[in-house]
C-alpha cells in the first residue's frame, strides 16, 4: 500500500474522541445516510438475532436497528471510547421512552474493525456506516467481516467513494508533492473485493450528496468537528502557511454557486451474504458474480 494512503490510527482515535461531545450536532450526513441504508432493509429479507454495528459512533445507527429489530441483541463497536460514552446515556433514555415494555440488549465494545474483537461464526448482520472509508486494509477488513458472520448472515455498508471532497482536493492542488484530501476507493473494487474474500451476491450502489457552506473556514470547521479531517500517516506538518492558504481559499472560491460553496460526498452502498461455497469435482471453490447486479444510481 502507498504510505501516502497510509491512515494513522492512533491519531484516528483521538480525533473521534475529541468530536465525540459535539458529534451529533455536525452528523447530520451520517444519520442520513444511516436512515438510507435503512430504507434498503425494506427490500432484504432478514430477521437477525444477532447485530454488529461497527464504527457505531454515537449510537444512532444502533437506536434505530433496535427499533428495527427489538429482539435483537446489539454489539456497539467503535475505535474511541469517548463515542460509547456518548452513547450509553441516549440508548438508556430513549429505550424508557419509546420500548419501556421491550427488552434490547446493547453491548459496548472498542476496538478497530480492521482486528474485529469478535469470536468467528457469531453475527447474524453486519452494519458499518461510513465506517470503511477508516481502513487501512479494505481486503482484510472484509475477511474480518466474513469470519464473524453466521452462514447466511448479511454485511450490509456504506461508505465514501472517490469523488468525496473533491472541490478541496482540488483547492490544494499544487500546494505540494502531499495528500492534503483521504483516499477512497472506487465502488467496483470493493465489489470485486467482497467476492475475492469469499462473500456471495454482492449489490453497489452509489450517489451523490452536496452539502454547502458559506465559506472554506466553516467547511473545515464542520469536516474537523465531526472526526473527518485529514489524519493521513505521511500527512504535512505543520501549517500550510498564510500565501499557500490563501492560494486554497480561492481556489475553493472558484466553486462557488448560488452564494454558497459546495462540498460533495459520493456515497457508496453495498451488502453481501456469507453463504456456503459451492465446489467443484476437485474440491475448489466456485465464485459466482453477477454484473447484472451492480445498481449504479445517477
Amino acid at each position: 500500500m502507498n504510505s501516502d494512503h497510509i491512515l494513522n490510527k492512533r491519531q484516528l482515535r483521538a480525533s473521534f474522541e475529541r468530536a465525540s461531545a459535539e458529534y451529533d450536532k455536525v452528523s447530520m450526513l451520517q444519520r442520513e445516510v444511516n436512515d438510507r441504508m435503512l430504507s434498503r432493509l425494506d427490500y432484504i429479507k432478514c430477521n437477525p438475532l444477532s447485530i454488529l454495528d461497527a464504527g457505531s459512533g454515537t449510537g444512532y445507527g444502533g437506536r434505530k436497528l433496535a427499533c428495527r429489530y427489538p429482539k435483537t441483541k446489539i454489539l456497539a463497536l467503535d475505535l474511541a471510547l469517548s463515542m460509547h460514552h456518548q452513547a450509553r446515556p441516549m440508548a438508556s433514555s430513549w429505550w424508557k421512552q419509546i420500548f419501556s415494555a421491550q427488552k434490547n440488549i446493547t453491548n459496548y465494545v472498542c476496538g478497530d474493525i480492521e482486528q474485529l474483537p469478535i469470536r468467528g461464526s457469531s453475527i447474524d448482520l453486519i452494519w458499518s456506516n461510513l465506517s470503511l472509508q477508516w481502513c487501512n486494509n479494505i481486503e482484510d477488513t472484509f475477511s474480518e467481516m466474513y469470519r464473524v458472520l453466521k452462514q447466511e448472515g448479511l454485511f450490509m455498508f456504506s461508505t465514501f467513494g472517490p469523488d468525496t471532497l473533491h472541490e478541496l482536493r482540488q483547492a490544494f492542488l499544487g500546494m505540494d508533492d502531499k495528500n492534503h484530501v483521504n483516499h477512497f476507493i472506487d465502488m467496483h473494487d470493493i465489489g470485486d473485493i467482497l467476492v475475492y474474500r469469499g462473500f456471495s451476491m454482492p449489490v453497489m450502489d452509489m450517489e451523490y450528496i452536496t452539502l454547502t457552506y458559506d465559506d472554506v473556514i466553516s467547511v473545515m470547521r464542520e469536516l474537523k468537528a465531526m472526526g473527518a479531517h485529514n489524519v493521513l500517516h505521511e500527512r504535512k506538518r505543520g501549517l500550510t502557511g498564510k500565501v499557500g492558504w490563501q492560494k486554497v481559499l480561492n481556489n475553493y472560491e472558484s466553486f462557488r454557486k448560488n452564494g454558497k460553496l459546495p462540498v460533495t460526498f459520493e456515497l457508496v452502498y453495498g451488502h453481501a451474504w456469507k453463504l456456503e461455497s459451492k465446489k467443484n469435482t476437485d474440491g475448489q471453490n466456485i465464485i459466482e458474480f453477477d454484473p447484472k447486479a451492480r445498481l449504479v444510481r445517477d
